[in-house]
């Protein structure tokens, strides 16, 4: 693959940027030590939150959370945050977080699920549904469901979990989200060693996340594995072309879709697995967060803005 050609200047720049941070072996560091590399290279990106966000830490059935708030929202994001499963917290995506609260105007909830390898499946899963639910009753509004990469896997299974609650979840925003896809096929191998984010290290986190074999058949686990994909919530997905995982979105909107939903994919030429924290510094990723900003305010206040 010709990343050379694909991704241009600025991204490059935020590639070389992380690796000083986070190497490319380190998934060969312990957990811990991964974890504080990934931490020191969030920190290295984290920006000011935005003027008038507050912020309050609480606990969401037992679940450590983080409320953003900028004056009276009348909605609610859920936001699950990347990191394989492994790493990250309300730390990693606060500035992420608080953006998004001041874009949108929404009541932002950031979810502390627990990790692996200490917790693994379906303790994730089970503290997103705990951390909604404990939302739903706590503030009385919809929500939409959003996160990146590992966090999208859990927005999408929370989706699947709580369907036929309309009047609750009015959409998910997943943003390069890892769905269970077929790895040994499109754009797993298309995109098998690509800047960030390889197949190698996706394979790595799966293992690592179930302690053991693989679940077959588990929507809890791969969003993709379901066999019904009717009656979710009006969905857009966000993707990095230069990224493994891209074909996860696509399929994903197509099995919607098929179902009779509403699904919409978006595929950012150029970038890479991550760019999130590239909002600042590249424009093709700054372009996108707003995109991504504007699909959770749509489907907040109900509008579908695709056709």
């Amino acid at each position: 693959m010709d990343y050379e050609r694909l991704i241009d200047e600025e991204t490059w720049a935020f590639i070389r940027r992380t690796a000083e941070s986070y190497p490319d072996n380190a998934v060969d560091l312990s957990i811990e030590d991964q974890r504080k590399v990934y931490d020191a290279m969030c920190q290295t990106f984290r920006q000011p939150r935005p003027n008038g966000v507050e912020t309050q830490d609480r606990s969401a059935n037992g679940v450590p959370v983080r409320v953003y708030t900028a004056g009276d929202p009348t909605r609610v994001v859920i936001y699950f945050h990347g990191g394989g499963f492994v790493v990250g917290g309300l730390d990693s995506h606060d500035d992420v977080c608080a953006e998004i609260c001041a874009q949108t105007g929404y009541r932002v909830v950031s979810v502390d699920y627990r990790l692996c390898p200490e917790h693994v499946h379906p303790a994730q899963f089970q503290d997103s549904v705990a951390a909604v639910e404990w939302a739903v009753a706590e503030y009385g509004v919809p929500i939409v469901l959003a996160g990146d990469s590992a966090g999208g896997n859990l927005a999408a299974a929370v989706a699947h979990h709580m369907r036929g609650r309309p009047a609750e979840v009015l959409g998910q925003v997943l943003i390069y989200p890892g769905l269970g896809g077929d790895s040994s096929a499109g754009s797993y191998l298309e995109h098998a060693q690509a800047p960030l984010l390889t197949r190698d290290e996706i394979l790595f986190y799966e293992k690592v996340r179930c302690g053991s074999a693989v679940p077959k058949g588990d929507p809890t686990f791969a969003p993709l594995h379901d066999t019904d994909f009717s009656d979710l919530p009006p969905t857009v997905v966000i993707t990095a072309d230069c990224d493994p995982l891209r074909d996860d979105g696509a399929v994903y909107c197509e099995q919607i879709t098929r179902a009779g939903g509403r699904a919409y994919w978006i595929n950012e030429a150029g970038l890479v697995h991550g760019y999130l924290r590239a909002r600042n510094s590249v424009k093709r990723a700054a372009d996108s967060f707003e995109r991504i900003s504007v699909a959770i305010e749509a489907l907040g206040q109900g509008i579908w803005p695709y056709g």
